[in-house]
């Protein structure tokens, strides 16, 4: 097993399509976008024998219940439902009326999946022995993990697990109100990846921060990727910032934002991604939208991650990838 940001994956040596050990043949699978048909954002992605699993918002602005994907190739992707979380089950009287959004699901080190997730505009905790549950609140009392009037001045969602080379989990989340002044926080998680003391929270907004942060390691430093700009617009953009730290002190780093709106405007406003890898390759998982005349729709896209011999992540090139099988 090996990490990348906070998604743990299983390597194999071949790609995404089990095959017996003594084929030696590669061959090479094209992935176009969408990856994934419907309308969806915020992607999460596991890998769990041999399956990949995918967990998304359902667009317009979320639903009852969260959107999940499993395939075994990466082309052919079966919906699936899950028993939690739901808006019904997910309410607490610090709740609002917004739906369920924004997943993030990890494998924790005692092997048990752990889903972050924003109902009510608030942070609720998952906790499965398989991908695809049963699961159930992580905390015993069935309240919020991260209550949304924590900080009151800013929006509490977009949660993110990281778990770092010696086993530390860390937890981000944050975002701003009204469209601006987005804030980023961050704090040590215990071994049972809910429980942390709130004395040791910390900002750690980098610049031009505004929601959706996602952690990468590589090469011990610290990539803190995020979204900024306005989600229901062609300014939603990914961009990142690096430090020797995951508490920071970010700085934004070179190509930074690295994922925009296209010339010609097949994508448009990418962003709220996550990142993992397959076969030495990275690859981020993004949304981008489709319509937002009446309503805000969104669908899901992956390309290729590549760093520069710096050290810098390089511009994304939106168009597909393909996988070696």
């Amino acid at each position: 097993m090996f990490r990348v940001g906070s998604k743990i994956l299983t390597v194999f040596a071949v790609g995404l399509l089990a095959f017996s050990c003594n084929q030696k043949t590669k061959t090479q699978v094209a992935i176009t976008n969408p990856v994934i048909e419907g309308d969806f954002a915020d992607p999460s992605i596991v890998k769990y024998d041999g399956k990949f699993y995918v967990y998304a918002t359902k667009d317009p602005w979320g639903g009852e219940d969260l959107a999940v994907f499993e395939s075994s190739d990466f082309k052919t992707w079966e919906p699936k439902t899950l028993n939690w979380p739901t808006k019904t089950l997910c309410t607490s009287p610090t709740s609002n009326d917004s739906r369920v959004w924004a997943p993030s699901v990890i494998q924790g080190k005692d092997g048990k999946f752990y889903m972050y997730i924003s109902v009510g505009s608030e942070v609720w905790a998952g906790v499965s022995d398989h991908p695809l549950g049963p699961w159930k609140n992580a905390k015993e009392d069935n309240t919020p993990l991260i209550k949304g009037n924590m900080f009151p001045e800013y929006h509490m969602i977009d949660a993110e697990a990281f778990i770092d080379d010696d086993g530390q989990a860390y937890l981000y989340w944050g975002s701003g109100l009204q469209w601006v002044n987005g804030h980023c926080f961050v704090v040590k998680l215990k071994d049972d990846m809910i429980s942390f003391n709130e004395a040791e929270i910390k900002d750690i907004t980098p610049p031009n921060y505004f929601e959706a942060p996602f952690m990468v390691k590589k090469n011990d430093v610290y990539y803190l990727m995020y979204s900024d700009g306005k989600c229901t617009t062609e300014t939603y953009k990914v961009r990142y910032a690096t430090s020797n730290s995951p508490y920071g002190p970010f700085e934004e780093g070179e190509n930074s934002p690295v994922l925009s709106t296209t010339p010609d405007k097949v994508t448009r406003g990418p962003g709220h991604h996550s990142v993992f890898e397959e076969n030495g390759q990275l690859y981020i998982l993004y949304h981008r939208i489709t319509d937002n005349k009446d309503e805000l729709f969104r669908e899901l896209a992956i390309d290729s991650l590549n760093f520069a011999e710096n050290g810098a992540i390089k511009k994304v090139n939106p168009k597909g990838v393909v996988f070696t099988k």
